[in-house]
């Protein structure tokens, strides 16, 4: 059943703290995130594979005091979200399925799902999440997903199937830079998602504001 209590997106910008990518590039993964909480990202994502549940934990909660009114959310870890207090995640298509997320997390957690094709854009919604997903738009090396770059095509495809962004808010992810950015929105996402583009010049509070402005929210 579609999830009767969407919120709009707070933001254009959807920035990921991947473990990994931080730690390449020099940074603990909560001064990063504080990075971008200073330049105004609002929709902030914490993305650890391969850490500990103990130190995931421990990051999500120091981002969550720093966040103010910014969603925090989660990747795949329903139980960290639940400890933590945050109860916002993000899953993917072989996670834990959207129904038991959304009955252990309650009505008012955000909840997103990836989809990487039309019958995947399809079936998620008629599932209680609150935005849905579309990528790898462009080739990414940040995560092997399994599946192609879709590119704008199937963005401009899912708005279309999803109806308006108060039906259901869309973000595209997926080797998106800041001059691409405009254009995916213009294609019909809601929210760009980043990960390394923020990281290229070594600023990535100055980098976040750049996207911030070019996506008209600065």
């Amino acid at each position: 059943m579609a999830h009767p209590s969407r919120r709009p997106l707070p933001s254009r910008l959807y920035a990921i703290v991947d473990a990994d990518v931080a730690a390449r590039a020099g940074w603990r993964v909560p001064d990063l995130a504080d990075a971008y909480l200073q330049a105004g990202v609002r929709i902030l994502q914490l993305r650890a594979k391969d850490v500990p549940a103990r130190d995931l934990l421990a990051w999500t909660e120091a981002i969550a005091r720093r966040a103010g009114e910014a969603w925090v959310i989660v990747n795949d870890r329903v139980d960290v979200a639940l400890v933590a207090g945050t109860r916002h995640v993000h899953l993917g298509q072989d996670d834990l399925p959207v129904d038991a997320a959304r009955a252990l997390l309650g009505p008012a957690a955000v909840i997103g799902l990836s989809t990487h094709t039309e019958a995947q854009v399809e079936a998620a919604c008629q599932l209680p999440i609150d935005y849905l997903a579309v990528g790898p738009v462009f080739g990414t090396q940040t995560k092997n997903t399994g599946y192609a770059p879709v590119g704008t095509a199937l963005v401009a495809a899912a708005r279309a199937r999803v109806g308006t962004s108060d039906a259901m808010p869309l973000v595209a992810i997926g080797g998106i830079t800041l001059a691409q950015a405009p254009a995916v929105v213009a294609a019909g996402a809601d929210a760009v998602v980043v990960i390394s583009d923020l990281l290229v010049d070594g600023a990535p509070e100055a980098r976040a504001r750049a996207f911030l402005r070019a996506l008209g929210e600065a």
